[in-house]
């Protein structure tokens, strides 16, 4: 009997054992981030040391993505947070392109920041307006990049497309695109993110760079295509010689997370972003100011039920 119970031991021990390591698997979460050079990727990075924390047990493992791609990719199950663009997002949760159909399996988490629609030259160029773009180089970023979606988009609001470009340059990174500028194979680099781009920085410290501004006529043609778009202004002092305020194409940039995922594990994240921002401005100041109130703004993405259930419990959310 002694012996048959040791032996009962044994395999119950064995049996938690293979239980526990197939919680620690399901405990692994993929969160897509966004193209080197943009502000994504060092936010990601930070934002995974503090899910982490919030909630014991969890790993995050965090992946290079892009807008249209990470929301692909929450509703193809290959990731289960990710970063997006309201303008982008809103396409898929109605079905409209690029996306084929109605996502089902993408919740928002949370509103961070604005972002900005830079299209950008070198400082001695002779292009001043989008209209200018026909017949130029442009370094674009891979589809998929919501950068590129909005390009595309800018383009055909002045009734063109990548067919009157001399040529197109679909990069990889942020980064990549402006070497191109920098290396004169490319006379435009277009990107979305916060500001200052360190991308655009760094091409200004060896060219100088110059904004091309999207005017209320631009803005209102971008409009007619996604509702989503709004004007934005780079300030005046933004980057090197920038002596002016330059009018933009902006939309908001948000984080959003499978529906799938339990609540108690959402809801300890969401509210470890609203009492945390600090950690998260430190390396996008745009942050700086974001209260849960803006974390939980209605953007015409369905709130994960965790997420909810904090921002009802402060009084974010009715």
């Amino acid at each position: 009997m002694r012996y048959r119970n040791i032996a009962t031991i044994g395999i119950l021990a064995a049996s938690v054992a293979a239980l526990a390591g197939t919680d620690v698997q399901a405990q692994t979460y993929k969160l897509m981030t966004g193209p080197q050079g943009g502000v994504w990727v060092p936010l990601g990075g930070t934002m995974k040391a503090m899910f982490e924390k919030a909630v014991p047990g969890i790993t995050i493992q965090t992946l290079p993505g892009a807008g249209i791609a990470n929301v692909k990719g929450v509703e193809e199950n290959k990731t289960d947070f990710g970063f997006g663009n309201s303008i982008s997002t809103v396409d898929a949760v109605n079905g409209n392109p690029p996306f084929e159909k109605k996502t089902a399996n993408v919740c928002q988490v949370a509103n961070l920041y604005p972002q900005y629609f830079q299209v950008v030259v070198t400082g001695d160029s002779k292009i001043e307006k989008i209209a200018d773009l026909k017949g130029k180089a442009i370094a674009v970023q891979t589809k998929g990049n919501t950068a590129e979606a909005i390009s595309a988009d800018i383009l055909k609001a002045h009734g063109m497309s990548y067919s009157d470009m001399s040529k197109v340059n679909f990069m990889a990174s942020y980064n990549d695109a402006a070497a191109l500028l920098q290396d004169g194979h490319a006379q435009v680099f277009t990107l979305g993110t916060t500001i200052p781009a360190s991308s655009v920085m760094d091409l200004a410290s060896s060219r100088g760079v110059r904004l091309i501004p999207a005017d209320d006529a631009a803005v209102a043609a971008m409009k007619k295509i996604n509702a989503g778009y709004v004007k934005g202004v780079v300030p005046a002092g933004t980057y090197p010689k920038q002596d002016k305020d330059v009018p933009v194409i902006a939309y908001s940039a948000h984080f959003i997370a499978s529906c799938k995922l339990p609540e108690a594990q959402v809801y300890a994240i969401t509210k470890a972003m609203a009492t945390q921002m600090a950690d998260m401005a430190a390396v996008n100041k745009a942050m700086a100011k974001v209260t849960a109130k803006d974390m939980a703004e209605d953007i015409g993405v369905p709130f994960h039920p965790g997420a909810a259930k904090y921002y009802r419990e402060v009084g974010a959310l009715k």
